[in-house]
């Protein structure tokens, strides 16, 4: 890893930030793999001809992303690599986690019928007072807790949501082995919440923690709502990626150390 030689007058980031993601694009590389040791904030300070300050800056960004630990006295260990995926593709939670190499598992925490509330049901196209399936689940991966999620699933999907095990992986997955019933993802909504009471317990964070929030309606390949989501991800579990270009922009999930 090499610093960036900074031309006078080029519009940079605070040399923290710009620290920080040199670190980064080590460990995502394999320069530091899991469970290696960073170099000391010494060693830093001088390989990027800044303060001591600037180089624990750097060093709190990436452990508050959950990339590397931080045991006071101690020089910092990598703990994990990113997991990426794109939106582009019609993966569920769980396939990303596998297609990346890690165990994805859930956890219905409940399952109750109700009527839809206002933003439900315009968001599920439904008539004033129409009922939906309402569904709190718990997501881990490698057995850590790093999302809630919170699903209204429209009436004529209820009976297949309602028939799954406790602890399916997938309800995605299940629906179309099962009912035949294929889900497309289609917007998305982010922005940044404070963690509740009930999220908090659940996630094992703080109350009033920030979490990562992800709204997303899905609909079958005709066009017809499926569910009306909303994720909420533990800090340093993931970060949403946008690649921009001409002709397209695509939303890039890239789920962090433990990133939700």
């Amino acid at each position: 890893m090499r610093a960036v030689t900074r031309e006078k007058g080029d519009a940079v980031p605070a040399l923290y930030v710009e620290i920080a993601e040199g670190l980064r694009r080590s460990i995502l590389s394999g320069e530091y793999p899991v469970g290696a040791r960073l170099p000391s904030e010494s060693d830093l300070a001088v390989r990027w001809s800044a303060s001591r300050g600037t180089v624990r800056q750097a060093v709190a960004l990436l452990t508050s992303e959950g990339l590397i630990g931080s045991r006071q006295g101690a020089r910092r260990i990598v703990l994990r690599r990113e997991r990426r995926h794109s939106f582009a593709e019609l993966h569920s939670f769980a396939q990303w986690a596998r297609a990346m190499g890690y165990r994805a598992t859930s956890r219905f925490l409940h399952r109750e019928r109700r009527p839809a509330t206002p933003e439900e049901a315009r968001r599920l196209v439904l008539p004033e007072g129409a009922g939906v399936l309402d569904v709190l689940r718990l997501r881990y991966l490698d057995g850590e807790p790093v999302m809630v999620e919170r699903t209204a699933y429209a009436a004529w999907v209820a009976p297949a949501v309602e028939a799954l095990p406790v602890d399916c992986a997938s309800i995605m997955d299940s629906m179309a082995e099962e009912a035949g019933i294929v889900a497309h993802y289609g917007e998305h909504l982010i922005d940044a919440v404070p963690a509740g009471s009930d999220d908090a317990r659940l996630l094992r964070v703080r109350r009033g923690s920030p979490l990562l929030r992800q709204r997303h309606l899905t609909s079958n390949p005709d066009g017809r709502p499926i569910e009306w989501t909303e994720d909420r991800y533990r800090a340093g579990s993931v970060t949403f990626n946008v690649s921009n270009s001409v002709g397209t922009a695509p939303l890039v999930r890239d789920p962090g150390a433990l990133l939700m």
